[in-house]
């Protein structure tokens, strides 16, 4: 009879205690849900206004980039008239006017209707060919129509 009671002491036990792990999970779960808001990333942006303030002109004409609806890019280098281009002459023809002329201004001028996408892949061009800073072209307020 002894044997026998060491013997049911000593079976394993068949069963596993999950309320521990499920209290973990949930508290892991409440955690996250509490930080995941918290964690977006975002930027604060502030839309220019059209009667901003125009950038103090140089002497010499900047270089003018447009895009239009199309998404056509167009350069116009010291007040030359525009021409149509693609990107890789874009960023030759810029890198070109840049290392003769580093203090000129790189200028973007967008249609109201082209793409944001496109004026950024205008952009990163305009970088990647050597422009250490970029302004952008608003219509005056009295060239603006009316709402």
């Amino acid at each position: 009879m002894a044997q026998q009671r060491q013997r049911q002491r000593r079976a394993p036990m068949a069963e596993i205690n999950v309320v521990p792990y499920i209290d973990v999970m949930l508290v892991l779960l409440v955690i996250f849900m509490i930080t995941a808001p918290l964690l977006s990333q975002g930027v604060d942006v502030e839309l220019p206004k059209a009667n901003a303030k125009p950038m103090e002109t140089k002497t010499e004409e900047p270089l003018v980039v447009s895009v239009d609806v199309k998404g056509n890019y167009y350069l116009n280098i010291g007040g030359k008239d525009e021409s149509i281009v693609d990107n890789d002459e874009l960023s030759r023809r810029v890198e070109s006017v840049l290392r003769r002329q580093p203090e000129t201004q790189v200028m973007v001028r967008g249609d109201t209707a082209v793409d944001y996408g496109r004026v950024v892949e205008l952009m990163v061009l305009l970088q990647k060919a050597g422009a250490p800073s970029v302004g952008i072209m608003t219509a005056p307020p009295e060239n603006l129509p009316k709402r």
